[in-house]
């Protein structure tokens, strides 16, 4: 049976978005690598070279993945848009107040939005954010 292994996100800095990622959703990297390619054939890539950065949670691999991937290309990303056939967000199982803490003492808390929604054991608090590259990121408390 199929199922997502990962999902990737063009970069314009992997430094900055490491930041969002890792310090601020508590990914743990779990590859960061170089690798050359036909990578224009594969993906209309503009260079054969890209490097790929795997974040995660080692102690649940089947937690899934989210790839950051650059191309050594300087360009900006789309801006953000509203809701359209195609990709729409990445979601998180995250305590939302301690993520959202981390994010702002980062500087990295921009367009957020929060609702409570009621649950089975009570409300549950959902918070969309924009990670640097205008990716739409939703957290979804878990208490």
């Amino acid at each position: 049976m199929a199922h997502v292994h990962h999902s990737a996100v063009v970069v314009r800095d992997v430094d900055v978005s490491l930041r969002f990622y890792r310090d601020g959703l508590a990914l743990e990297v779990l590859m960061d690598h170089e690798f050359d390619g036909d990578w224009h054939a594969l993906f209309d890539a503009p260079r054969d070279r890209l490097r790929s950065v795997f974040l995660g949670e080692p102690d649940s691999p089947d937690a899934g993945i989210v790839e950051l991937v650059t191309f050594g290309a300087d360009g900006d990303a789309a801006p953000p848009a509203p809701p359209r056939p195609g990709f729409f967000l990445l979601s998180f199982f995250v305590d939302v107040d301690a993520t959202m803490e981390r994010l702002a003492a980062l500087g990295l808390a921009d367009q957020v939005r929060r609702i409570s929604v009621p649950g089975p054991g009570g409300d549950v608090d959902m918070v969309t954010v924009r990670d640097p590259d205008g990716v739409l990121v939703e957290l979804v408390g878990t208490a």
